[in-house]
């Protein structure tokens, strides 16, 4: 029977880290902040939003909240941005993504002060993330990281393969396995023979984007697999990752189950990064 690694207990834990620093930093006179934009009113957004905070609210970070009409013109959003960026009582901004079709989402990641990106969007922090300078890490890359260091997963000289190679999981994820010593490969929808490459993997991080793509042939005996999808049945409130757990579970060492594993992780790390962003500035 394969570990199922609890993301809600991990995040729960380095949540009390985050907690007992910023008690500490409030000793000190220093308040941590974060404002949070969302544009528009998507659901999806607003439960996320909501989630950040109460997450803000139980660590002790104060947040800001900027709910911004659907049509906000992108000059009067970068103009928020800017006056945040200015503001010395801020020290985290997070823009809610998706924005609307006349928002560049690029633009407006370029404008937030990358010491204050606490979601680690911006071209300077991925840069710092490729050659190993100090910087803000994206926050469901870095949780992967924390979920296999802390459920014993030892990542040096390991073979890990990551399927998916998007900004936000895919590429961080391989640039943090790297800095651990591991070998990394990256595959994606478009790899051949993507069985053979996932076979070899001690690690396999999967963020694909596509419903229990990973089945049992895919993973090598022994395997830990991190599932990093999200996929919501029709008309059902059943969640799904990128792997077939059922068929899954059996062969590997450890696997994250969705929902519960990788999830739970993103808004812990944020509040790290709140806390992180204050040293960077």
């Amino acid at each position: 029977m394969a570990v199922i690694i609890d993301g809600k207990k991990i995040s729960a834990q380095i949540k009390e880290e985050v907690k007992e620093k910023v008690e500490q930093l409030a000793q000190e006179g220093i308040q941590v902040t974060l404002a949070v934009i969302q544009v528009g009113k998507d659901s999806a957004s607003s439960v996320y939003v909501g989630n950040k905070k109460k997450a803000c609210e139980y660590v002790g970070i104060r947040s800001l909240s900027y709910e911004l009409e659907e049509e906000v013109s992108q000059e009067e959003l970068l103009s928020l941005i800017e006056e945040l960026n200015g503001r010395k009582d801020v020290n985290g901004i997070l823009v809610q993504l998706p924005l609307p079709k006349h928002i560049s989402e690029e633009s407006v990641i370029r404008a937030i002060d990358p010491r204050k990106d606490v979601d680690a969007f911006h071209p300077v922090n991925v840069g710092s993330l490729c050659i190993g300078a100090p910087g803000l890490v994206s926050c469901t890359p870095a949780g992967i990281i924390q979920l296999l260091k802390r459920s014993g997963v030892e990542i040096a000289g390991k073979e890990c393969v990551v399927v998916g190679r998007s900004n936000i999981v895919g590429k961080p994820v391989a640039l943090l396995l790297l800095q651990e010593n591991g070998t990394v490969t990256v595959a994606h929808s478009r790899t051949r023979n993507l069985k053979e490459i996932t076979r070899r993997a001690d690690i396999l991080v999967v963020a694909v984007g596509k419903r229990q793509m990973i089945t049992r042939e895919y993973v090598k005996e022994g395997a830990v697999v991190i599932d990093v999808g999200i996929h919501r049945e029709e008309g059902s409130k059943k969640l799904y990752g990128d792997v077939d757990f059922e068929s899954v579970e059996p062969v590997c060492s450890a696997i994250t189950p969705v929902p519960g594993g990788v999830g739970p992780m993103t808004i812990a790390m944020l509040m790290y990064n709140c806390v992180e962003s204050l040293k960077l500035q």
